[in-house]
């Protein structure tokens, strides 16, 4: 059992935070209300939501110029296709989870192990905001083409990818930075 008790914990975190997110977190497909054990939250994922928008925008046209802004949300081709962010595209839950799996690295020794997590949370979610606006750059690009793609890249291909990060990032925490900080 002790080989595997830091993955047996990733993955308990991982189920936890991933279904406390989905259980208090409800909103509408169109973002125009989130709320959090029902209390009305939709603010900040509006303006992420926008600014993720804008970004996407902003890539989408240093390779395409056939793109343009619909509303503040959606990002279309001259040809069709196109990609609207909501709410559930902000990244947000993936930093929720993210910081939720960091939290309950254990420590091997004394307990310092917590101010190497106050630095590396942020820097995980500078990953996973990265990540994601290049997940919905790629989608976005590929709608141009290829619509009939968004599903398979949206549900499958770019989801597990952007678990794949968050799992390889906590590696990096377990295995390099909690032995260095233990050895001291």
């Amino acid at each position: 059992m002790k080989p595997y008790e830091d993955v047996i914990i990733f993955m308990v975190t991982l189920f936890v935070a991933n279904y406390f997110w989905k259980f208090t977190f409800v909103g509408d497909e169109d973002g125009e209300l989130v709320t959090w054990f029902g209390i009305d939250v939709t603010a900040p994922f509006e303006f992420i939501a926008c600014h993720i928008a804008q970004a996407v925008y902003w890539l989408v046209g240093l390779f395409r110029d056939t793109v343009y802004m619909v509303g503040e949300h959606t990002v279309r081709f001259e040809h069709g296709g196109g990609s609207t962010i909501i709410w559930g595209c902000t990244g947000l839950k993936q930093s929720f989870i993210w910081m939720c799996l960091i939290l309950t690295v254990k420590s091997l020794k004394d307990g310092r192990l917590w101010l190497h997590k106050l630095w590396y949370i942020p820097v995980g979610w500078l990953c996973c905001y990265a990540f994601n606006i290049l997940r919905i750059f790629l989608i976005t690009l590929f709608m141009e083409f290829h619509p009939e793609w968004f599903h398979v890249l949206h549900d499958y291909i770019f989801k597990y990818m952007f678990y794949a990060m968050l799992f390889g990032l906590w590696v990096i925490f377990v295995e390099k930075i909690r032995p260095s900080v233990s050895a001291r």
